[in-house]
């Protein structure tokens, strides 16, 4: 059996709300790429941590996300528009930058476990915010390419800055990591937050398109 495959370039061709939505994912997961395969090493530094300390750590994560995204995807789903979506998904990328800043300050157990659940309470938000705009908007006869090229964006994010993470950690600290992690999950916010109109439509103007269209000594000629 012979298979043919015919690849165009439109094919390669995605709308401006995937383009940018993918571009938050990169930003923001290769952000966090910078500190997660050397977070454990992060961990141990605090006095009194243990390998026990790790895990429950990881745990944490895990069982607050699910638990908090949820919620918030029934909410999203029960509200009409993407405007709730939208600001859950600015909500979540601020929140993680703020706890990315917040971790500068770790020194104690109890710190480290109260970061981490803000961090996981933010990608609670942002899972079914995000999710659940760039579904409605990928294109026709694109679901496949369009999540894989995201997977793509992301995997490679995070292998690039698996490296450069732990390079940073060496030179310069994992203060200086965290700064840029932060900088990196803002940069994400700040990039969605200047292109709103790609899901969020300006609003119709009510004026009558005579009053508007015309300056006021224009109107009664």
């Amino acid at each position: 059996m012979k298979i043919e495959i015919h690849i165009k370039w439109d094919d390669f061709k995605v709308n401006r709300v995937v383009r940018y939505f993918v571009l938050t994912d990169l930003f923001f997961f290769g952000g966090w790429g910078l500190i997660e395969p050397i977070f454990a090493v992060f961990v141990l530094d605090i006095k009194g941590t243990t390998l026990i300390t790790i895990g429950a750590v990881w745990a944490l994560y895990w069982v607050v996300k699910s638990l908090v995204q949820i919620p918030v995807s029934l909410y999203l789903d029960h509200h009409a528009g993407e405007k709730d979506d939208f600001y859950a998904l600015l909500f979540s990328l601020v929140l993680a930058g703020f706890s990315a800043m917040a971790f500068l300050s770790v020194h104690t157990i109890g710190g480290l476990f109260l970061v981490q659940f803000i961090y996981s309470v933010a990608l609670g938000f942002y899972t079914p915010s995000w999710t659940g705009i760039f579904s409605r908007h990928v294109d026709k006869n694109q679901y496949s390419f369009s999540w894989s090229l995201d997977s793509t964006a992301v995997g490679l994010a995070y292998g690039v800055t698996a490296l450069v993470g732990g390079a940073i950690a060496n030179f310069f600290g994992f203060q200086a990591v965290f700064v840029f992690v932060a900088i990196l999950s803002f940069a994400s916010a700040f990039l969605l937050f200047s292109v709103p109109n790609l899901v969020l439509p300006k609003p119709v103007s009510k004026v009558p398109p005579l009053i508007r269209d015309h300056s006021p000594a224009d109107i009664g000629k």
